[in-house]
């Protein structure tokens, strides 16, 4: 059994200074009953605990390391960046070209602001939303989570479901009223809220591939659908890429579904490892974003040209012909051998994928949304977990989160987890 006494030490020690020892709630490993593990370091697919124990990562820094971590380009950029500084709190040429290179690969963001993070990204589009349509109600999805903003933490997922608190204190009566809920991929749903509310609409917002209750894909006709509505009654489509974008096509979901949103949020690949969220959309309505227009919204850190290097590097790296086929390939061999493996265990599970996100769910029941991914036998996928971590395979510690792959995850590293996985279903 892998020894980790530092590990334990630290987090005892953490718990001391920081809510739950951890500065994100599913780090903590609540939902599979065990304790954090303390990372020293990080190379390609593999990362290492402050006990020297070694593990394969299908984690990624929750999404961004796509190209594995410490990749060698990335590192060299960094390294040159940080000689010129490492924050200006000024315009620099690594933000417009960033800019550019995300509008050219989706051209649905004619405009676009930097941000810090995807919450920052979420809740500054829905604002822009409100002013542009002057209407105050905002449509979200059960399950959909779009970062800790009050109005939108409302039946999320993430950590939301992971630790069973779909609603958090501290959200006034009257942010919740403004908030409208349907279920994730029920287009009937969405329309009778239209009849009623449309008027009042300013925005829908939704994760067009669901990545933060599992991956749950949209199905046949769903964002369809949700544009049709939403151009038909001047009502603002955000699409919440932070996850989906640049992960499962370089042109994001919306160029995967071919579906053109009027706004879309951004994150984790395009930081390269770094903090960083971007809005965007049509310019009309980027235009009314200060100084251009009256809606305000600014960040000391914004467009930092260290998170700018990382992320320009990534996405020229991304860019390259046949990155995305060779990530396809992998995580479609992952996928299938993970689930011939449940198979031969006779273990009950409904697998997902979308590109190289992947999600096994614990249940009989065709996961189609948020009441159906919660069905899901959260005990055997904790037993689940700790047999593969035990053996060095470190998968996102919660039923509800996607599994993730890079493009340094070689053919051995995808051989490895099978091989354990085939001893692990059959001891749960």
């Amino acid at each position: 059994m892998i020894q980790r006494q530092r590990s334990k030490r630290f987090f005892s020690e953490a718990q001391k200074y920081l809510p739950g020892g951890v500065n994100s709630p599913v780090r903590a490993f609540k939902a599979v009953e065990g304790e954090p593990i303390f990372i020293a370091k990080a190379q390609g697919s593999k990362m290492w605990d402050v006990d020297g124990n070694e593990y394969i990562d299908y984690v990624l820094s929750w999404g961004p390391m796509i190209l594995g971590h410490g990749h060698p380009r990335v590192v060299e950029a960094l390294k040159a960046a940080v000689e010129n500084g490492t924050s200006f709190g000024a315009p620099s040429e690594l933000e417009v070209k960033m800019a550019r290179m995300i509008s050219e690969a989706m051209p649905s963001m004619e405009m676009i602001r930097m941000v810090n993070s995807g919450t920052e990204a979420t809740m500054s589009a829905i604002r822009l939303a409100r002013a542009y349509t002057n209407r105050e109600k905002v449509l979200k999805f059960e399950g959909c989570y779009h970062g800790h903003v009050d109005s939108l933490l409302i039946r999320a997922g993430s950590g939301a479901t992971t630790l069973g608190i779909p609603d958090s204190p501290g959200i006034p009566q009257d942010y919740i009223k403004h908030t409208l809920i349907a279920p994730y991929n029920d287009l009937e749903g969405v329309k009778k809220i239209f009849a009623k509310e449309a008027g009042h609409l300013a925005c829908v917002i939704v994760e067009p591939v669901a990545a933060n209750m599992g991956v749950i894909p949209p199905k046949d006709g769903f964002l369809e659908g949700l544009r049709q509505l939403t151009q038909e009654h001047d009502v603002v489509l955000i699409f919440d890429e932070v996850i989906s974008g640049f992960r499962v096509s370089y042109g994001g979901a919306q160029s995967l579904y071919r579906i053109k949103p009027d706004l879309t949020c951004l994150g984790k690949v395009i930081g390269g490892g770094l903090p960083i969220g971007v809005y965007g959309g049509r310019r009309e309505i980027m235009q009314m974003v200060a100084p251009s227009g009256p809606v305000y919204q600014a960040g000391t850190l914004s467009g930092n040209p260290i998170a700018m290097t990382a992320g320009i590097t990534t996405l020229e790296i991304l860019s390259q012909g046949g990155m995305y086929e060779d990530l396809e390939e992998k995580a479609k061999h992952l996928f299938e051998g993970l689930v011939d493996a449940a198979q031969k265990a006779m273990m009950a599970i409904n697998p997902t994928r979308i590109g190289s996100l992947l999600c096994l769910f614990f249940t009989h029941e065709k996961v189609i949304n948020y009441a159906t991914a919660k069905k899901s036998d959260t005990a055997a996928f904790g037993r689940f977990f700790s047999a593969m971590l035990e053996q060095g395979i470190y998968l996102p510690p919660s039923q509800f989160e996607a599994i993730f792959l890079s493009t340094a995850h070689s053919h051995k590293y995808i051989e490895q987890p099978l091989k354990v996985a085939r001893t692990a279903f059959k001891a749960i």
